[in-house]
């Protein structure tokens, strides 16, 4: 992505919104203040979730930001400014990390998958975003980290999701060190699925969104869903269940069409699904 292009806006700022051939792209838009995951900031991404959720037509989702950075985490000066609460901030605390962590699972559930675009740095709840969603494309200039142990505010929301994309070890080195690491380190631990030359990352990550537009939508949610249930569970459950989960695929018209097209060698034509 260009750091500084700019998304034709669809929804209130500070989130933009564009859709093309069935990818909706939604871009955070707080470039002064490094794209923080402020209140209204993750107000505007749960609701134009929620929204693509139950949104048929959306086949893909692309997550990118505008500006220098793709996102520094949570809004540290709001944050502080509940510390004069009369309880010292803990109410408001507890809700902004429940509400963090339910956007997040929200993009798990998503039945589209999402991808993000990162160019510049993404940290803490910032990295923790991009761990979230089902691929990442960075940018070669882009930086990830968890840095919350260098202010005392160690990241341990955001390592739910680092710690369900990377190696622990790789995990423990981010967390405990608080360093930014490079984009082709992320890649080489897993963090993202791609680095592309700095400024293209929002492209790359349009033209796998549309890759996977071109799929059975129905069969990508199924295979999405299955595979974050199939993940938290043992060996012998995981196979039970994905059994079960590709017998009920192969009785779908998607899997007759899908394989008849392939046998008779040519273009599979998805069925419409029911409203």
């Amino acid at each position: 992505m260009n750091a500084h292009a700019r998304l034709a806006p669809a929804l209130p700022l500070p989130l933009l919104r564009s859709e093309d051939a069935g990818v909706v792209t939604l871009a955070l838009d707080r470039p002064a203040s490094r794209n923080a995951l402020s209140d209204a900031m993750m107000a505007a991404l749960q609701e134009a979730l929620d929204a693509v959720a139950a949104d048929r037509s959306v086949k893909a989702v692309v997550l990118a930001a505008n500006g220098p950075a793709f996102s520094a985490g949570h809004d540290l000066k709001e944050v502080t400014a509940r510390r004069a609460d009369p309880d010292s901030g803990t109410a408001y605390f507890a809700d902004l990390f429940a509400r963090c962590a339910r956007l997040m699972t929200t993009i798990v559930e998503l039945p589209q998958p999402v991808i993000a675009a990162v160019e510049g740095v993404a940290t803490a709840a910032g990295c923790q975003l991009v761990a979230s969603c089902d691929l990442a494309v960075a940018g070669a200039d882009a930086r990830f980290g968890t840095p919350g142990v260098n202010i005392g505010l160690f990241c341990s929301t955001p390592m739910v999701a680092l710690s369900r994309n990377v190696a622990r070890k790789h995990a423990m080195e981010m967390l405990l060190l608080g360093d930014l690491v490079p984009a082709e380190h992320a890649l080489r631990i897993g963090l993202v699925n791609r680095v592309v030359p700095a400024g293209e990352a929002l492209a790359t990550a349009q033209a796998l969104a549309r890759q996977i537009a071109g799929k059975s939508a129905r069969v990508v949610r199924v295979g999405k869903r299955a595979f974050y249930e199939q993940a938290e569970l043992d060996l012998a459950a995981a196979y039970a269940h994905t059994a079960r989960v590709m017998t009920q695929n192969m009785l779908l018209p998607d899997a007759a069409e899908g394989i008849g097209a392939f046998v008779e060698k040519r273009e599979a034509v998805w069925p419409d699904e029911p409203a």
